[in-house]
């Protein structure tokens, strides 16, 4: 009953949107707003399936003129889709050969056993990998792993705090993986996108340079690294320390396990294959010094992206025959394993952050910032973070980066201040989206692990937002700025 209320709900006040906006002459913009309403509404109530939500661009976008058909279904299956489809493809034949299940052990087994200890041991394993690997690389390798130890825990015990145990540990991932990503300056596309549009826009500017990152990027992720762990493991999903699991018992996983096997070695090789081409794909720049990405030693290295790696490892695996089961170490059926509806509803953040551009939206949101006039660069620093943080649980944040960034370089320039007090907030709270699956690709893919529903994820990720604006704000205006030189 309370699903079709909340229908209800998300229908009528779609409906009323949309009259209001164009008896208003808000035209696609309008429209748009009404489609965003009604799919953050049923996302979060979770009134109808997820992934069919996801599926409402297809349907709503073409009908109120804010793109055409073909425009929209391209957003469902892109170079972005593919890494997540790749990532899974070598995440489901390690799980297949056990392989993720040896390496949960070792981590167990160093970590060790008590719950809390175990969600940091992920937690910092997570953010140091993300440093250098995109997101998406990053929670595709460390979910199977996770996903080893709580079903380890879970087949022994099924209660309530086994159960919390598993969302921490699946949420932790997700939320390591953005943090650490904004560690350092190639973590994550909208550092990226920050470096490059600085360049741009102020091309005599003292620029930023690797080792200056560091500077704010480490101290900011370890602080919200610590305050996330507390956040899951003490206030949000208490974890008593009775839940450990045995240290024997861990010992004799292992010994169960024995030595190993040759298709586990093949999939390790390919495993790190794939992250030393992840990482080396593109030059690396460290100040003066660059280290050569090998894309450039291919006739047509701008045609070449993460996917491109992802899927040729994948295929790989395909042509390995095993020597234990007469067949290829990754086989057809495991297509039947993919969880599609994330795909899906990956699909449909895709679709609705390309909404957001074409009809105009985006644009009129970011020009709220233009009517800001305060003259306290500190409120400006809060106002900025907290619409990046929640406009993000809504759009991609490579694509609100772009939007918002050339527009808060010009209201720098108008108010008068350096454009990094404004423009590097910006950056930041566009990677601290933690309240929905669409919000970022980490946040997707522990939710495709079936561990975790709507609730879950709004109910740590909205304090975690409101944490990340406090601490972004904190640690730029009173550590990172006045270390950088940046005056007000």
């Amino acid at each position: 009953m309370a699903k079709k209320i909340h229908l209800a709900i998300a229908l009528s006040v779609f409906l009323v949107i949309l009259l209001y906006s164009n008896s208003n002459g808000y035209g696609r913009s309008g429209n748009m707003f009404a489609s965003v309403f009604l799919m953050a509404y049923l996302w979060v109530t979770d009134a109808i399936p997820i992934a069919i939500t996801a599926l409402l661009p297809v349907i709503l976008f073409p009908i109120l003129g804010i793109s055409k058909a073909q425009d929209i279904a391209s957003e469902y299956f892109n170079s972005t889709i593919l890494i997540f489809l790749g990532g899974f493809l070598l995440a489901l034949t390690m799980e297949k050969w056990n392989l993720h299940k040896r390496i949960a052990l070792r981590i167990l087994d160093f970590t060790g056993s008590s719950p809390s200890r175990i969600v940091l041991g992920f937690m910092l394993a997570t953010a140091l990998i993300s440093a250098i690997l995109s997101n998406v690389a990053t929670t595709t390798m460390m979910l199977p792993i996770a996903l080893a130890i709580c079903s380890n825990l879970l087949s022994n015990r099924n209660g309530k705090d086994e159960i919390n145990f598993s969302k921490a540990t699946m949420l932790a991932i997700a939320y390591a993986s953005s943090i650490g990503g904004i560690s350092t300056m190639i973590g994550t596309a909208p550092n990226l996108a920050f470096i490059g549009i600085m360049k741009e826009t102020f091309p005599s500017f003292p620029q930023i340079t690797f080792a200056k990152w560091l500077l704010f990027g480490i101290p900011l992720s370890i602080a919200m690294l610590i305050l996330t762990w507390i956040v899951l493991t003490k206030l949000i999903f208490k974890l008593p320390a009775s839940l450990g699991i045995s240290k024997s018992a861990i010992k004799q996983d292992l010994i169960r396990l024995g030595i190993m096997h040759f298709e586990e070695k093949v999939i390790a090789i390919v495993l790190t294959l794939t992250g030393a081409l992840w990482l080396f794909r593109s030059n690396i720049e460290f100040g003066s010094f660059t280290i050569p990405g090998w894309s450039q030693l291919m006739p047509f290295p701008k045609f070449l992206d993460d996917s491109t790696v992802a899927i040729s490892m994948a295929f790989l695996l395909f042509l390995i025959p095993s020597k234990t089961k007469g067949t290829q170490i990754a086989e057809i059926k495991l297509f039947t394993k993919v969880p599609w509806d994330i795909i899906i509803l990956f699909g449909g953040g895709f679709a609705l952050a390309m909404g957001f551009e074409v009809s105009g939206l985006s644009r009129s949101i970011g020009e709220l910032f233009a009517g800001i006039n305060f003259n306290n660069p500190l409120i400006l620093i809060v106002i900025i973070c907290t619409i990046l943080t929640f406009l993000t649980e809504l759009t991609s944040n490579t694509a609100t980066t772009y939007t918002v960034l050339p527009i808060l370089a010009s209201i720098s320039i108008g108010i008068g201040i350096n454009p990094i007090i404004l423009m590097l907030p910006a950056t930041l709270s566009a990677s601290f989206a933690f309240m929905l699956p669409v919000a970022t690709p980490p946040n997707a893919i522990v939710f495709s692990a079936g561990y975790l529903n709507i609730k879950d994820m709004v109910r740590a990720g909205f304090v975690l937002n409101l944490v990340g604006i406090i601490v972004i704000t904190f640690v730029l205006y009173f550590i990172s700025f006045p270390i950088l030189g940046i005056k007000f």
